[in-house]
């Protein structure tokens, strides 16, 4: 067979189903292999688009996504999703065509050397010219993407290698050199963990993503059980442990609600599973949680240490790590010790009861854009799947819709890119076709992506789009008000209703509503609902001035958390 046939069945072979991609000269010969494959090819109208939909794919799956692109430019398009995917430990496989292997070097047309470019964003990449390395290639490809830390790989293949003569060999196994992901902890370190828990008065659980990619959520509803600890779940980790549990203070960090930031803040034990304190939830490094210990659960090495040290390293898989951990303090209850956090509950209690998130009402009668999400959650419900694009609506959607399960809340978190819902949600749909998805998007990312929509219509994937039109760059409008006296350098997208997204959604092929008034958000939303053929896109004509509440400036310390404007919350150190 050709390389090319090799390479379609190699996908078939690792159970590759959905492919999202866009032919070319470089690629082209792959494509026609794949024109009578079991693999359904969904025919994106940006490479950008191919690779956030794999990502949303694999998110909501949990399997690996798959995009396809030609050389040259239709695998520097891919450059943005692959990086955001690296940053947020997201399974995809890039498959990207190159031009002939004589021909590498030369400046030939449409040549990029795309390894070279993505070697920095990728777990992993291949340049393939020899045509019987594509089967090993790919089967290593695959197990490297979603194998330890998951994450996106490259295979670039090279025209030549699809075009020549082969032998198909699948390899019965694989030997990666260097290549050994420790899923399971040290049972030393577990008992080091175990011993500081329950010598601890205020303790936290920091949840990050981790125990979303390794399916943790049920021991770690276990563990906060077992013990009464207060939990976090980063952005990343919404939906690991359910937004209604009484052990839940939601999301920390620099949007995150007042009680997360203040248990982190004030805990003498931060017990942090797959996350990685980022900038956003640590804010001032040297002024957070000051008088915390830190146990660091982590598939990955690197990341422990690498912003805060940690007192107890515990490499491994979140969801070993966590039923270990379950294991050992079991043992110590049963031995008559558990830990005594009453105290420490008690005063975040109080504190989530004082600081809840909440909203005002625009004064002049527009549309709250927190009441449009919030009745969005409470009439679609927690089942539904929900995908962010990046700004103000990405805060006030993880905020003001409730999550109760894992893998119902997708965004790009790390590397925050606008343009990353509608094509992700398209993903997840494909991933999913039975679950409503909702792309939760902002005016200004939706301008970036919405040629997607065709794809949705013609390839028959009804996602819905709430479009958050507050006709701005919210998020930067937002620090222009507070930082920079009220200058708004180019983040007014004021225009008249230009594009008009109803017609906009019409030409798509999609239903197009628009919605401004408090009064017709439920009727709206149940009308989209109804429609299950085509996309629906509604237009939520939102107040342009309303804000993120809670708020911690970058760069400075949690402890200069804002509830409101100017309103900082007071935290009683006698309670404690």
């Amino acid at each position: 067979m050709t390389g090319a046939q090799s390479l379609i069945r190699s996908l078939e072979a690792v159970g590759a189903k959905d492919i999202f991609g866009i032919p070319g000269g470089a690629i082209l010969p792959a494509y026609d292999p794949l024109y009578d494959s079991s693999i359904r090819h969904i025919l994106v109208r940006h490479e950008q688009g191919a690779g956030h939909a794999a990502q949303g794919y694999a998110v909501a799956s949990g399997r690996v996504g798959v995009c396809m692109a030609t050389s040259g430019p239709g695998a520097t398009n891919l450059v943005t999703p692959l990086a955001d995917a690296y940053m947020d430990s997201v399974p995809i496989v890039a498959v990207t065509g190159q031009v002939g292997a004589a021909s590498i070097g030369t400046d030939a047309f449409q040549e990029a050397d795309i390894r070279g470019i993505t070697m920095p964003i990728t777990k992993h990449n291949f340049l393939v010219t020899d045509p019987a390395e594509i089967p090993r290639t790919v089967a290593e490809a695959f197990h490297i993407a979603s194998t330890g830390r998951p994450g996106p790989v490259l295979v670039d293949v090279a025209k030549s290698a699809l075009q020549a003569a082969t032998e198909f060999v699948w390899p019965t196994e694989l030997h990666l050199a260097g290549y050994r992901p420790i899923t399971r902890p040290h049972s030393k370190q577990i008992r080091e963990a175990t011993k500081l828990i329950l010598a601890a008065r205020r303790p936290v659980l920091y949840v990050g993503g981790g125990v979303i990619r390794s399916g943790a959520h049920k021991e770690l509803r276990t563990l906060a059980e077992l013990t009464g600890m207060p939990v976090v779940t980063t952005l990343m980790a919404r939906g690991a442990f359910p937004d209604s549990h009484p052990q839940h203070l939601g999301m920390p960090g620099m949007h995150g609600t007042v009680a997360a930031v203040g248990a982190l803040q004030k805990s003498d034990l931060i017990i942090s599973l797959g996350a990685r304190f980022d900038d956003r939830v640590t804010g001032n490094l040297d002024s957070f949680a000051p008088n915390a210990l830190i146990i660091h659960a982590d598939i990955d090495p690197a990341e422990i240490g690498k912003n805060r040290a940690a007192d107890v390293p515990i490499v491994g898989d979140a969801r070993e790590v966590i039923a270990d951990l379950v294991v050992a303090l079991q043992a110590e209850e049963a031995a008559g010790n558990t830990g005594d956090y009453e105290g420490w509950v008690r005063f975040l209690a109080g504190v989530k009861s004082r600081y809840p998130l909440g909203y005002d009402t625009p004064a002049d009668g527009s549309l709250a854009p927190q009441y449009v999400l919030e009745r969005l959650g409470k009439i679609v419900g927690p089942d539904a799947v929900y995908v962010a694009g990046v700004g103000q609506h990405q805060m006030w959607a993880t905020h003001y819709i409730g999550y109760e399960k894992p893998r119902t809340w997708i965004n790009s978190g790390g590397l925050g890119t606008m343009g990353f819902s509608v094509p992700a949600a398209m993903g997840a749909k494909v991933a999913l076709p039975d679950t409503p998805v909702w792309s939760i998007d902002g005016d200004g990312c939706f301008q970036m992506t919405n040629q997607e929509l065709a794809t949705c219509t013609l390839e028959g994937i009804p996602i819905k789009v709430a479009i958050i039109n507050n006709e701005s760059l919210g998020m930067v409008r937002q620090w222009q008000t507070l930082f920079y006296q009220g200058r708004y350098s180019n983040t007014d997208l004021r225009s008249k209703h230009v594009p008009d997204f109803v017609k906009l959604a019409d030409a798509y092929g999609a239903v197009g509503l628009a919605c401004e008034a408090a009064d017709d958000v439920d009727s709206v939303i149940e009308k989209a609902m109804e429609i299950n053929d085509v996309p629906v896109v509604i237009d939520f004509r939102v107040h342009r001035d309303a804000m993120v509440w809670p708020m911690v400036a970058a760069g400075t310390s949690n402890d200069d958390i804002k509830y409101a404007h100017d309103l900082a919350p007071v935290f009683d150190e006698d309670d404690l």
